[in-house]
């Protein structure tokens, strides 16, 4: 099996996870896919998980983890809850939104801290599209995850929101912040329906 392919079923199974456990938590039945034993051992493994949700193409839920502490199965499936039930910005969902929402998995590396000199040196770093970032300053912080790089193209941009993200201003800046980033396998259920109807 290709790493493409083998990636592929991982995103099929992530996905399915999220959204039986979504289902399960609404009491609303659902398919239990079959996986074989190469796949349990995966998903046992500690996972780092953010689970998004939109709907009618707008954001609807996104809850996740920074560091794999609990096994992949565990931890994709309380981040899809959370962000259905559980994200403080949006109503949790009910029922009968199901069939309009659409769940996407991004699975985490491990945090890279980033050394820097300056607020200019620091947006040098940044790699557009590529890079999810943490901010941290005392007791504030906040993460983008590299798709946010679609809505907020500029490293300067996207700093700035992520900043203003952990209710701080814009232009701030202290020599006590510190970043780090990450990368991230993703994947979206409306990429699965494309591909069952295209292939």
């Amino acid at each position: 099996m290709t790493d493409a392919i083998e990636k592929n079923e991982q995103g099929k199974i992530l996905l399915h996870i999220a959204r039986n456990a979504i289902c399960r938590a609404l009491r609303v039945s659902y398919e239990v896919m079959r996986m074989d034993d190469g796949h349990r051992v995966w998903l046992s493994r500690p996972g780092a998980t953010f689970v998004t949700l939109t709907q009618y193409g707008e954001l609807r839920g996104c809850i996740g983890s920074l560091q794999a502490c609990d096994p992949l199965i565990d931890d994709v499936s309380n981040n899809a809850v959370s962000a259905a039930l559980r994200d403080p910005r949006f109503m949790p969902l009910m029922a009968d939104e199901l069939e309009s929402v659409s769940v996407e998995v991004s699975l985490l590396s491990e945090l890279q801290p980033l050394r820097f000199a300056s607020e200019t040196d620091a947006l040098a770093q940044l790699r557009p599209a590529i890079d999810g970032v943490v901010f941290e300053y005392g007791p504030y912080r906040s993460t983008f995850l590299p798709q946010v790089w679609e809505n907020l193209p500029q490293p300067s941009q996207f700093l700035a929101k992520l900043k203003s993200k952990a209710r701080l201003p814009e232009d701030f800046w202290d020599e006590g912040v510190r970043l780090s980033r990450y990368t991230v396998s993703k994947w979206r259920e409306m990429d699965y329906v494309q591909e069952v109807v295209h292939g």
